[in-house]
């Protein structure tokens, strides 16, 4: 079915503003999940609803034995350890701060690809990746003096490089498989990798309750099944150039949110700081996307 432009648009930005808030979910299960046992229980609620989509299409996901390794390590790659490094930079550090040290993706994805691919990079989007890590130090050097975790700044910046390698792996496959298939088997493969490390993880019962299973659900039906699918078809419509711009809203969504209903509060230099690494991600991203939709 064909996908008007101005549907699109909201599908990409409806994605955005799910995974803003994708980041208060995992704050307040964390209370009761641990990392893992959360990242389990969230890929099993979306690997259900993702073998839903596919049946009712009656077609089942195709996977051919060359492509399995890769499948494989990208899902691993962009699950299992994705989450493992976000779940645990959550545990640390404030949703608001985590979700700022994410905007960083886009660029450090700029940066792998100059380096491995050896894409050009231009004038605008080195300054951005520049001026997105000197946000991102405004953020870091802001909460040492508070005495924040450094670990937790350190899983972030580990999830960022685990979901450039994800991107790297997953490019080829993308080529061969519709998107909700590649959803399914990464989600597939990430969860199996999620369960040794659960088994040894302890769940504070006493601490679970509807609140947080409201939550998991919403991060396992909306966070990882369902924004994916509402990301792809942005994707497919307006191309990555103008969807880029689009997840450069989730620290917005993030912050504003977590200031509302979780009360965090970002410092005046670490507000500075956010601002300043979302214009870097858009001086790095922007001017090609407006490039890109002008034709």
């Amino acid at each position: 079915m064909a996908v008007s432009r101005r549907l699109a648009v909201l599908s990409s930005l409806t994605a955005s503003f799910i995974w803003g808030f994708t980041f208060l979910s995992i704050k307040v299960a964390l209370g009761a999940l641990p990392p893992m046992s959360l990242g389990l229980a969230r890929f099993a609620v979306a690997g259900i609803l993702l073998a839903g989509l596919l049946a009712a299409r009656r077609r089942p996901p195709r996977l051919d034995r060359a492509d399995a390794a890769r499948m494989a390590a990208s899902g691993l790659l962009g699950v299992t350890a994705y989450f493992f490094f976000e779940n645990n930079g959550i545990l640390r550090i404030s949703a608001s701060e985590a979700s700022l040290m994410t905007a960083t993706i886009p660029v450090f994805t700029l940066l792998a690809e100059s380096a491995f691919l050896r894409t050009r990079l231009s004038a605008s989007k080195a300054a951005g990746a520049i001026l997105s890590a000197a946000g991102i130090g405004l953020v870091v050097a802001e909460s040492f003096r508070f005495s924040r975790s450094p670990a937790g700044y350190l899983y972030m910046l580990l999830a960022a490089f685990a979901w450039v390698g994800y991107g790297f792996l997953t490019r080829p496959l993308a080529s061969r498989y519709d998107r909700l298939e590649i959803t399914f088997w990464q989600s597939l493969f990430g969860m199996a990798g999620f369960v040794p490390f659960a088994l040894f993880e302890t769940v504070n019962w006493a601490g679970f309750g509807w609140g947080v299973g409201l939550n998991v659900l919403f991060l396992g039906i909306f966070g990882s099944a369902l924004a994916t699918v509402f990301y792809v078809t942005g994707l497919e419509v307006l191309g990555p150039g103008v969807v880029n711009v689009h997840i450069n809203l989730i620290p917005v969504v993030s912050v504003a949110a977590s200031f509302a209903l979780l009360g965090e509060r970002l410092s005046p230099l670490q507000a500075a700081g956010g601002v300043v690494v979302v214009g870097g991600v858009y001086l790095a991203t922007g001017i090609s996307t407006r490039r890109t939709s002008s034709g």
